[in-house]
């Protein structure tokens, strides 16, 4: 059965917010993702020229390293219990957001310390998840009071 390629115009809105507020870097999948091309970066407004992006085999392992170096894993799932202005994300944080529809994979789900969700009031039962994801990585912003973090010292695991 054949899957359509994800567009690279909503991986740019993610690649764009992170570089905004501060994030060390944006991890996607090698596969069932939209790729970085040169559609990306152009509609990223020169967002990936600073923004680290890497390209990993497999989430779950890649959640696992970052786990070993400090980082909690919180993922944005629409059936999660904690709404994510109440979940503490001062801490180092790997941000999980699913992909269009289908949200987190299982095994990545498994793989998040924490799931939280973003309330819905209105008719329409979800945000993509570029936009779900900015306001959540602006809650972590808010959160630790608007500083702009630290360079980083470890690399984005391969």
């Amino acid at each position: 059965r054949h899957r359509p390629q994800p567009s690279p115009r909503r991986l740019m809105p993610a690649i764009r917010t992170a570089e905004v507020v501060g994030a060390h870097g944006v991890i996607i999948p090698e596969h069932r993702a939209a790729g970085l091309t040169p559609a990306v970066d152009k509609t990223s407004a020169g967002a990936v020229e600073f923004m680290p992006v890497a390209q990993v085999t497999n989430m779950s392992r890649t959640l696992d390293d970052l786990k070993k170096r400090g980082l909690w894993s919180i993922g944005l799932e629409g059936s999660a219990k904690t709404r994510f202005d109440q979940a503490n994300l001062k801490g180092p944080i790997a941000l999980v957001v699913g992909n269009e529809g289908k949200g987190i994979g299982r095994l990545v789900r498994e793989h998040c310390d924490l799931l939280v969700n973003l309330p819905m009031r209105g008719h329409v039962g979800s945000l993509n998840a570029a936009i779900a994801g900015s306001v959540v990585l602006y809650e972590i912003w808010r959160q630790r009071e608007w500083k702009m973090p630290e360079s980083p010292s470890l690399e984005i695991p391969e």
